[in-house]
């Protein structure tokens, strides 16, 4: 009997270690995912100035724009932490990035501008490689949550203070330019 008894404690103890350090890898594979989210989230950071710049060369009176662009810019570029902390202001960031692209529809000769499309072109491979890196973090926090939440792996979950992650969701890419122009 005694030994039946220690068989199912080491079997408990070894299933318990096992979903414990299935856990920790979890988290760190989210980290790791966090982490190329804000490296394409600071590119497309990096990219806007001088998109604003040349389009501002083409219609300079268009300032209204320039400057909420310019300032979401800045909150987005300030913000640090997990995805709770990004979506609003980075939503606010590509709303903003749409009307500054929409502006170029009035422009010919803006649209011509080799310096302009390069940048339109670099907006758009960012946009493309920032949200598949979001599809990827959202994947392994719906894969890391589904095991928060799931018996037997959720006693190990809040033992061990494994808490459900957030998704980041952010607005369809910017590139995406609306039909009509802001008009406040």
């Amino acid at each position: 009997m005694a030994i039946a008894i220690l068989g199912v404690l080491v079997v408990v103890i070894a299933w318990a270690t096992v979903s414990f350090n299935r856990f920790v890898a979890q988290r760190q594979t989210l980290d790791n995912s966090w982490s190329n989210v804000e490296t394409e989230l600071s590119r497309r950071h990096e990219l806007i100035p001088n998109l604003v710049e040349t389009v501002r060369g083409y219609a300079a009176h268009e300032s209204d724009t320039f400057r909420h662009v310019t300032e979401a810019r800045a909150g987005a570029a300030g913000v640090s932490g997990g995805p709770e902390a990004h979506e609003g202001i980075e939503n606010v960031l590509t709303v903003e990035l749409r009307h500054l692209l929409a502006i170029s529809e009035a422009y010919p000769e803006l649209r011509a501008s080799a310096a302009f499309l390069d940048l339109q072109n670099e907006l758009v491979t960012t946009e493309d490689r920032l949200q598949a890196a979001r599809r990827l973090f959202n994947g392994n926090v719906r894969e890391y949550n589904r095991r928060v939440e799931s018996i037997p792996s959720l006693l190990i979950a809040k033992l061990a203070r494994f808490p459900k992650r957030s998704y980041f969701e952010i607005e369809p890419s910017a590139t995406e330019v609306p039909s009509a122009r802001r008009t406040d």
